[in-house]
């Protein structure tokens, strides 16, 4: 559990890592030159902040995938829309 812990912590504290990401200015050009993890952090966060508030804690890697093709295929239509906006119309929310 400690060697999980420290993982974690070093995966966090590196620095490919921004201190922040603010989605709420981002557009999907910035999210689709964010990189590979910058992207990945990006779709894991939108999974859950489009979860019902009712919705059980699991990743459902399928859906995820799938979402995360819509919202890819939205923003390279899309470059200036900004990130949040594209997610409601790409995902339907």
């Amino acid at each position: 559990m400690k060697r999980l812990v420290l993982l974690c912590t070093l995966a966090l504290a590196s620095p490919v890592h921004a201190d922040q990401i603010d989605l709420s200015t981002s557009t999907c050009k910035q999210f689709l030159e964010s990189g590979e993890e910058g992207i990945k952090t990006t779709l894991t966060w939108l999974d859950g902040y489009y979860k019902d508030e009712d919705d059980p804690p699991v990743i459902d890697t399928d859906k995820l995938v799938a979402n995360s093709k819509k919202l890819g295929e939205f923003c390279a239509k899309n470059p200036t829309l900004g990130l949040i906006t594209a997610a409601d119309k790409a995902l339907g929310k």
